[in-house]
């Protein structure tokens, strides 16, 4: 899709970074437990064979190497140096690696753009050296990475479990040195194979995307866990997510912010409705990012997503040994939008030929208290529900029972797991209670996750299923046609009155009523003459896009007299609330028949570009705020099931004997919303409110739009 705001797409070249031949570390010290021992300490025991140089203004030597006095000393193009100095001097340390013709540098002070002010110059300063020097700088206020899979650690931070040697597994990138270290202890703990986990902190030069262009070019990496509080280049992330879905890398990003305040827009409530967090939402879960909420969910999706990247998009089974838990599957599933699959008949009469006669035979299934006397039955369930070719994955929650049992019961199921090429969440009921040793140790052997909360195995796998979902979707389909971009007259730059807004409506084969523009009572009346009473009246300005507020909307007039009543009417209450204000005409438009009332439109964000905005319209408008946001290039097909998450999705399908809404032309409308706004660079909001659906059709009642004020600026 189309991005806006951006100022490059494309990625620096971090390798001589990652990967460097040679080592600087300015400010070394031979004093343990400090940051600059700690960063030696660290390149050594990652098993780093390049060159090492030390800078030490009072030391000329540290544990046998030789130290220079300042980074003037150091040899010309060393590949990356480490800047262990304080806020004050790091500018100044900064120029002198450009002097050096350094590659890249690492900047693990703070007191820069995060403190404002004279910290935010400071850090534009660097920005600007980097720049026209063509050196990297990674940070500031960074704990700087770890390159596990090339024998590469550039951080201060100390090393508390074995050094890794992975070269495939789990990329882990985060703006913040906290959730760097975060992810990586957590899935190192779970068992997952790590290939780097880099911090970038503040991104005065280099950020999330120059890491991530760089992680796709190395096969090791099969998936990718993202903490990103602010996505930069919105164009280049796009492009590089759009890249992983293809290769086939997940990527689970945790983004914090979604309840923070939209981005205030007073002309629409398309605009209210798409802040910044909701359309990057939108955006990237369209092109398959897997966008979780916490914590957990990122360290679980990843789990599961690093053992099977490619997962299937079929509905998932369920297994257990408590029949308490097919009611929680049930409600989980339903809650997370997470389908059950209906197991074939051969599959059902598998499980029924294993369990006994009492055994309810369904998904989610209860394998009942009969693996007390048969521990086979974890596995042969398992086996058999995973065989079902209608089956997505599975999730299995057992009570692991005494440990004598506990085993018995792994063993049972490890080959079902081990050997499935469909997603397995296996999980243990009884929270922190003690698994015996080797149970989680053979698991981990074999790179199969263990949960130890069904509710946490069910949440990763509603995520994995999900993914699933998109992948085959947008391997399915293909690019919406654009529209024609629509001959805006240079006059109409800004707001567009909502007369003019129908014609391009008109334009599109949108249904609006019959309708025609008066400058006088007199002309009024003969336009309802034409189309047929009963009418509306509708005040027409640009500088008018909220009519109702300023009484400048009166309905139901039912004849010629109510009509000339009306208009003076009319003309008073703008008069009072706009003063001065004059207007291009009255529109006289046919009064609609009832029906569900949507509102459709589509805003063009100044990072990501067009977002859609469908949901219940009219007053429910704000009273509910029942919308979902979308990407401006979903097919009609994605724009119905969207239509299935509103909380007023009843009112469609036909409520009290009502007939069911004609989903089929709300979903064209809002495909033609987002196909204009993809044609339309100068289109900055469109919205239709309401949209009236009927059984057989909709019809547009209102139309705003808004152009940008300068061709060509929209952002």
């Amino acid at each position: 899709m189309e991005v806006g705001g951006d100022r490059s797409v494309k990625a620096t070249q971090v390798g001589r970074l990652l990967r460097p031949r040679s080592v600087a570390i300015v400010g070394a010290s031979s004093d343990r437990g400090t940051i600059s021992a700690n960063a030696l300490e660290n390149l050594l025991l990652a098993g780093y064979q390049g060159e090492i140089h030390l800078v030490s203004r009072s030391k000329k030597e540290i544990n046998g190497r030789a130290c220079v006095p300042s980074i003037d000393d150091l040899p010309l193009g060393v590949d990356a140096v480490v800047l262990v100095v304080p806020e004050a001097v790091v500018v100044d340390s900064v120029a002198a690696c450009a002097r050096r013709q350094a590659g890249s540098a690492v900047v693990f002070a703070s007191g820069f753009a995060e403190t404002g002010g004279e910290g935010k110059a400071k850090q534009d300063r660097m920005t600007a050296i980097a720049r026209d020097s063509g050196l990297m700088v990674l940070g500031p206020n960074c704990i700087g990475f770890r390159n596990f899979a090339d024998g590469v650690a550039l951080t201060f931070e100390p090393v508390t479990e074995p050094v890794p040697t992975h070269k495939e597994g789990a990329a882990v990138i985060a703006q913040s040195g906290a959730m760097t270290s975060n992810l990586r202890l957590a899935l190192l703990a779970k068992g997952v194979p790590i290939t780097c986990a880099i911090s970038t902190g503040n991104e005065a030069n280099l950020g999330v995307e120059d890491f991530l262009a760089d992680c796709l070019d190395r096969p090791g990496n099969r998936v990718f866990a993202l903490f990103i509080e602010q996505v930069r280049r919105p164009a280049l992330f796009l492009e590089l997510v759009r890249r992983a879905r293809r290769e086939g890398k997940p990527i689970v990003l945790l983004h914090p912010g979604r309840t923070a305040s939209a981005r205030e827009t007073a002309k629409s409530h398309t605009g209210a409705f798409a802040g910044d967090y909701q359309v990057m939402r939108a955006v990237l879960q369209h092109e398959g990012v897997v966008l979780v909420d916490t914590m957990d969910e990122l360290f679980d999706t990843v789990t599961l997503l690093a053992r099977w990247p490619e997962p299937s998009p079929l509905p998932i089974g369920a297994i257990s040994n408590s029949g308490a838990f097919r009611g929680i599957a049930h409600d989980f599933c339903g809650d997370l939008g997470l389908p059950l699959a209906r197991l074939t008949d051969e599959t059902n009469a598998k499980l029924k030929a294993m369990l006994p006669p009492y055994a309810a035979i369904d998904n989610p299934l209860d394998i009942t208290t009969v693996g007390l006397a048969n521990p086979r039955i974890f596995g042969d369930t398992a086996q058999a529900v995973l065989d079902d070719p209608g089956v997505g994955g599975v999730v299995l929650a057992f009570i692991p029972g005494a440990p004598e049992f506990q085993m018995v019961r792994c063993r049972s199921l490890l080959p079902a797991i081990e050997h499935s090429v469909k997603p397995v969440a296996f999980s243990m009921f009884g929270d922190e209670t003690h698994l015996v040793e080797e149970f989680p140790r053979s698991l981990r052997e074999r790179n199969l996750p263990l949960f130890r909360s069904p509710d946490r195995a069910l949440r990763a796998m509603a995520h994995v299923n999900a993914y699933g979902r998109a992948r085959m979707r947008n391997a399915a389909s293909a690019p919406y046609s654009p529209a024609q971009p629509i001959p805006i007259p240079i006059a109409e730059r800004g707001a567009v009155a909502e007369y003019r807004a129908k014609d391009y409506l008109r334009a599109l084969d949108i249904a609006v009523p019959s309708a025609g523009l008066a400058k006088s009572v007199d002309e009024a009346c003969a336009i309802a003459h034409a189309i047929g009473y009963p009418v509306v009246l509708k005040a027409q300005s640009a500088a008018l896009l909220h009519k109702s507020d300023a009484g400048g909307v009166i309905v139901g007039i039912a004849d010629e007299a109510a009509l000339r009543a009306q208009w003076p009417v009319l003309q008073t209450n703008v008069a009072r609330a706009k003063p001065g204000l004059a207007l291009d005409g009255v529109l006289v438009e046919a009064m609609a028949k009832p029906g569900v009332e949507m509102i459709i439109g589509a805003r063009r964000d100044p990072e990501w570009g067009p977002v859609l905005v469908v949901g219940l319209g009219g007053i429910w408008t704000e009273a509910l705020k029942d919308v979902v946001l979308l990407s401006p290039d979903v097919g009609e097909g994605e724009i119905i099931e969207a239509l299935a998450q509103l909380k007023g999705a009843a009112l469609l399908d036909g409520l009290r004997g009502a007939a069911p809404s004609d989903k089929h032309a709300i979903a064209r409308v809002a495909a033609q919303l987002g196909a204009l706004m993809r044609a339309t660079p100068d289109l900055l909001d469109v919205e239709i409110n309401p949209l009236v659906a009927y059984p057989d059709g909709v019809v547009a009642l209102d139309a705003l739009m808004i152009t940008a004020e300068t061709p060509g600026k929209t952002g």
